[in-house]
């Protein structure tokens, strides 16, 4: 990997052993070679007491390598994760765009959550630079299932994983060598199953029993001189046995504070002056067991720590982890590393020591709710029933359990709090429980939720609003506006009396409302309506960029796709600068879609893997069904029918109400198209029943779906359901009359016209259509109907030839054969190598997009720079890169700029 590095290309490399395997030594062996070989190296080392503080490895590491990390803005509520990663990330970037970098992380089982979420993120964001990780964690010592995951899901990106397993006996005579200047006899090599191959106790027995004259070296051998065989465990106990005991009571208390510890923190835990440790510390240090660690001392190994702490009582240890706590607290700043002893040493009841869990806790609520969420229950389980701070804990913990999508834990939390809070107290809970149920798929409960606080007379204006809006939101969800019609004109009639989250709610809803009635201008002037009143900056800060990507469904729908994809960006800047981490994978979401009616199906998919990447990285699963189904219709339309139903099956896999949010109408054409491509139109014809038979439905469907207009009629008349056939024909016409001012709608009714009525004029008018793959339908149904005539056939091979050609642009091939066969069956025969079809691999290969971010790259911009520059997530530049390496077979930046030289140096002087 070193190697690898020289020439621009980056690696994973994940180590994991018992402690003693020598992890950590082969981290500082790497070390050197890449200092060797003129790579900068940076390190970090996880540690128990360190893993409530946020990111604190990989801050240690970067700012280690020489980067400049800029200052935390964490004011105001919101989640700030996404802007602590992108802190992270950019000076990593920059500093990686120089040169190759190796990035040392030691035992990252004591990793916080934050640092694991970064290195989930950023090792695939950041793939396509010369950066070499090494990640070391100690395997046996508890399960960490969040740990496992990321090693599964880093290898399965292409990490190289490796267990260093016990020492052979091969191994253990090198060592055995290695130490005592000579190869061993059988009886020295018996040492190996004292140590159980472990390398740190083999040494450890070999250096004591060398220093007791164990061994003798004669013939050149080495061979054991008494037959007292000690147990390798035990000789680092008989290490500490040696020392006096007010060293070893000196370790004992430093071996609380932690692996490493300050020397200023030891002498105030032991009530001595600095002076006054100096013995006792150079007899630790003389006997090996503590070392100098930059302004810190350490104990030179796990073992050796694990062993001194373990060597006091429990009660003990609890005791001075207090002591600790409390001294840390006194000291005033941050409360989180006195809350790393308090949550080991604070008994039930104990006041102070809850009080310095409470404000830890709320310190990291924004940066990292993982640990906020930890803290906050565990001062709970310490809490008396009566303490008064138990519901501003419970609070916290509902707050941070729902930040990191532990939904009914959090939803649990909310309703016992709410048996307990005083009346000022249980509005905020109640619209904090209507947000995890929306957050969760249960609008029906999120509803009646807020409606009965809402129900209340004397409840202040911030959560009526709030409340307000969770019903509104819920009411869209469900797609039940008739329900919440009535409400809504009622907020807007009466502005003054409801707050301004009331009336963007109330504007949303009547925006949806409008389009099931068909009403697609006042729809638009809802939504910029809603836009307006939350421009004013009094609305929750979700609220916005809500109304935005509602607003690009519409442009979308109504063929505007550039005003749909400036909705979308605007809508990502709010999600980003409010650390609304819930919807940050809805842009990415929404482009994959619109990439997809533009007829870019390469970017279509990556846009939809970055959006599920997002959602996995961030535990924000609501939405990853749009995703998922997206990829299925593009498996689809590429051909790969056993790829989209595998999709499929795994879209009925996740957990999610049918109609959360944006996507219901749309997954279930998508079913039924994978359903019919299987050869099963009935089927088809069964998911889609209610948007059949039911009006609303029907509206909603080929207004907010238009591809669904002809589709449908074309499935319906396949089947023989010709009365099927004919409601949507009658409904795509009354919207268009109803719509004078969006031709997009006329032109979807004149194509499932003409289908109906076999009728040429229709479809003709219908055949300039904005959306490249229903232009290319639509010239197929076309010359399918006139094939039926002697007369016309050589106009049917023109339309279909014109419907094969528009298939292939979008890399639809299952239709492209579909059109080949039809052409056939006219004795006309189109070769496929005759048609513009990309190849597979190679230059060709790239789409636009992924052209237009090669060039970028090569031209020496960072990817940020180049997600800036082309208004994408960095998320999907990163996963562009990934498909440009996979199809130039390439795995650095050096090669991609050497291969756009040669094959497009026009790129490079693009500005």
């Amino acid at each position: 990997m070193i190697r690898a590095a020289q020439v621009g290309r980056g690696g994973v490399l994940l180590v994991e052993g018992r402690s003693g395997a020598g992890k950590s030594r082969l981290l500082d062996v790497a070390a050197s070679a890449a200092e060797d070989a003129g790579l900068e190296v940076a390190k970090g080392v996880a540690d128990e007491l360190t893993q409530l503080i946020p990111l604190a490895p990989l801050k240690s590491a970067l700012m280690e390598s020489g980067c400049v990390l800029p200052a935390e803005e964490l004011a105001g509520p919101a989640d700030q994760r996404l802007l602590l990663l992108e802190n992270l990330q950019e000076p990593l970037e920059r500093r990686v765009a120089r040169g190759p970098l190796l990035l040392l992380l030691d035992d990252v089982q004591w990793a916080d959550s934050m640092t694991l979420l970064a290195l989930r993120s950023i090792t695939r964001d950041l793939a396509s630079y010369p950066l070499v990780w090494m990640l070391t964690r100690t395997c046996g010592s508890g399960d960490c299932p969040r740990l496992d995951r990321l090693f599964e899901v880093l290898e399965h990106d292409g990490a190289t994983r490796i267990t260093l397993d016990a020492l052979d006996e091969h191994a253990v005579a090198d060592v055995v060598t290695d130490v005592l200047g000579a190869p061993p006899d059988p009886d020295v090599l018996a040492l190996a199953d004292l140590a159980d191959g472990n390398s740190f106790l083999l040494t450890e027995l070999l250096e004591r029993l060398r220093g007791e004259g164990g061994f003798q070296i004669a013939d050149g051998h080495a061979r054991m001189v008494s037959a007292r065989l000690p147990q390798a465990q035990a000789v680092t106990r008989e290490r500490l046995a040696d020392l006096s005991p007010g060293t070893r009571n000196l370790l004992q208390t430093a071996g609380v504070l932690g692996r490493s510890f300050s020397v200023k923190d030891l002498a105030e835990m032991l009530g001595e002056p600095t002076s006054g440790l100096l013995p006792m510390l150079e007899e630790a240090m003389a006997a090996g067991v503590v070392v100098s660690a930059g302004p810190e001392l350490a104990f030179r190994h796990d073992l050796l720590w694990q062993a001194v702490v373990g060597s006091v009582p429990a009660p003990v240890r609890q005791a001075l982890h207090r002591d600790a706590g409390e001294m840390l607290l006194k000291r005033g700043g941050s409360a989180v590393p006195a809350a790393a002893h308090l949550i080991h040493g604070a008994c039930r009841g104990d006041e102070s020591a809850l009080l310095g869990l409470d404000r830890a806790a709320c310190e990291v609520l924004r940066s990292s709710p993982q640990t906020a969420a930890d803290l906050a229950q565990r001062a709970l389980d310490l809490s008396d029933p009566d303490d008064p701070g138990w519901l501003g804990r419970a609070t916290t913990a509902v707050d941070a359990l729902t930040a990191i999508g532990r939904l009914p834990e959090a939803a649990d939390l909310a309703r016992a709090a709410l048996t307990r809070a005083p009346p000022a107290e249980a509005p905020r809970l109640r619209c904090a429980l209507a947000n995890i149920l929306l957050l969760s798929g249960r609008p029906e409960e999120a509803v009646s939720e807020a409606e009965s606080l809402l129900a209340q007379q004397d409840i202040l204006d911030d959560p009526r609003g709030i409340a307000e809006w969770a019903m509104f939101w819920g009411l869209i969800c469900l797609n039940d506006y008739r329900r919440g019609r009535g409400r809504a004109e009622a907020v807007l009639a009466d502005r003054e009396r409801h707050g301004d989250a009331a009336v963007v709610g109330a504007l949303l809803l009547l925006a949806r409302l409008a389009i099931v009635d068909g009403r697609v201008a006042e729809s638009f002037e809802h939504l910029h309506e809603a836009l307006r009143v939350a421009g004013g900056g009094a609305v929750e800060a979700i609220q916005p960029p809500y109304a935005r990507l509602l607003l690009s469904l519409n442009c979308r729908a109504m063929r505007q796709f550039e005003d749909s994809d400036i909705a979308i960006r605007a809508a990502e800047e709010e999600i980003k600068a409010h650390g609304l981490t819930v919807l940050a994978a809805q842009p990415a979401l929404f482009r994959s879609v619109l990439n997809l009616a533009a007829g870019r199906l390469d970017d279509a998919a990556a846009e939809a893997q970055a959006g599920l990447a997002i959602a996995d990285e961030l535990g924000t699963h609501g939405f990853v069904r749009v995703g998922v189904s997206m990829l299925a219709l593009i498996a689809m339309r590429r051909g790969d029918i056993d790829t989209a139903a595998r999709y499929i099956e795994r879209y009925h896999a996740i957990k999610a109400a049918p109609g959360m949010l944006f996507g219901s109408v749309w997954e279930r054409w998508v079913i039924a198209t994978v359903a019919e491509s299987q050869g099963d139109p009935d089927r088809a014809v069964d998911i889609l029943h209610t948007i059949y038979v039911d009006k609303e439905e029907r509206r909603w469907a080929l207004i907010t779906t238009p591809l669904m207009a002809a589709w449908m009629t074309r499935l319906a008349l396949a089947t023989g359901n010709r009365p099927y056939a004919q409601t949507i024909v009658d409904t795509a016409e009354s919207l268009a009359r109803n719509n004078p001012d969006y031709p997009a709608i006329a032109v979807t009714a004149a194509h499932a016209r003409g289908l109906l009525h076999g009728d040429a004029d229709a479809l003709a008018a219908a055949a300039d259509q904005p959306e490249p793959w229903a232009r290319a339908s639509c010239a197929e149904d076309l010359g399918a109907l006139l094939a039926t005539g002697a007369e016309t056939r050589e106009q049917a091979v023109t339309w279909l030839d014109r419907a094969l050609d528009g298939y292939l642009d979008v890399g639809a091939l299952r239709d492209a054969a579909r059109v080949r066969a039809r052409l056939r069956g006219l004795g006309v025969r189109r070769r496929h190598w005759a048609q513009p079809q990309r190849p597979a691999a190679g230059w060709n290969s790239l789409t636009d997009t992924e052209r237009a971010v090669a060039g970028l790259i090569a031209q020496g911009m960072t990817n940020r720079q180049a997600a800036a520059r082309m208004f994408l997530s960095r998320h999907t530049v990163s996963t562009h890169l990934r498909r440009i390496f996979a199809k130039l077979d390439i795995a650095s930046r050096v090669e991609l700029t050497r291969i756009v030289a040669e094959e497009c140096p026009s790129l490079l002087h693009d500005s």
